[in-house]
């Protein structure tokens, strides 16, 4: 029995729907763009690319080479994935931005402590920084995100040698580096005012956390939700 010809010619009503999704497809990949690609041949490139693509989905909807649910079906798939595209970029970009303030705190923890906590606290905080900023710079020109900095390299290495894997090492490098930044943010620091001759009088002291203002404590809850969801995925394995 010959089976009945599925795909039809849609009604005037639905090919609206699929040329309204298609268009709002457009209209995210020039905000996506607009927010990673800085040059503008490019990013026109990749505009025109995704808006090629979305009519040729209406076009095939049009001509009944697809149904309306199909092309729905695609059209959204498309815009889930640019999404989760830039979400990874973000994620790498926040990547660089927390290693140089990781850098920039523990070089301000050795200053202010005269070097009594520089390899307690500023230290350690500096070669996280500058690990977490080679592997978010390194991820970000090369498009990957499996790369292992030498602080990480270091880590594994002595998991290694206590018998033990990438992911405990991993893990332990993620606790390490939320401990680091808990601390940054907790620690006592001098008062905008204070001007006493030393400064060592607790009451010219202030939590870190007091004096930071919303975007960089954002960026902190961010930075640190993101390594936490790392160390998640981590223990999962």
């Amino acid at each position: 029995m010959n089976s009945k010809k599925q795909n039809q010619t849609p009604a005037f009503y639905d090919l609206g729907i699929v040329s309204q999704a298609a268009a709002n497809l457009t209209s995210q990949a020039c905000t996506i763009s607009a927010r990673h690609l800085q040059d503008g041949v490019t990013r026109s490139i990749f505009n025109r690319e995704v808006a090629y693509y979305a009519r040729s989905i209406v076009k095939d909807v049009e001509q009944g080479k697809k149904t309306v649910a199909e092309g729905l079906t695609e059209i959204k798939k498309e815009q889930r994935s640019l999404l989760d595209q830039s979400a990874e970029i973000a994620k790498k970009g926040i990547g660089v931005v927390a290693g140089a303030l990781q850098i920039a705190t523990g070089a301000g923890i050795c200053y202010a402590s005269v070097g009594s906590l520089c390899l307690i606290a500023g230290v350690p905080l500096m070669a996280h920084g500058a690990n977490n900023l080679y592997e978010g710079g390194r991820n970000l020109v090369t498009a990957q995100s499996n790369t292992i900095g030498p602080v990480r390299a270091m880590y594994q290495s002595a998991a290694f040698a206590a018998g033990h894997g990438e992911r405990e090492a991993n893990m332990a490098y993620g606790a390490v580096d939320i401990g680091l930044s808990a601390y940054s943010i907790v620690r006592h620091v001098l008062k905008p005012d204070a001007w006493r001759l030393f400064r060592y009088l607790d009451a010219d002291r202030v939590r870190a956390y007091k004096t930071m203002s919303p975007a960089s404590l954002g960026a902190e809850a961010i930075i640190n939700g993101i390594t936490v969801d790392q160390l998640y995925k981590e223990q999962k394995k």
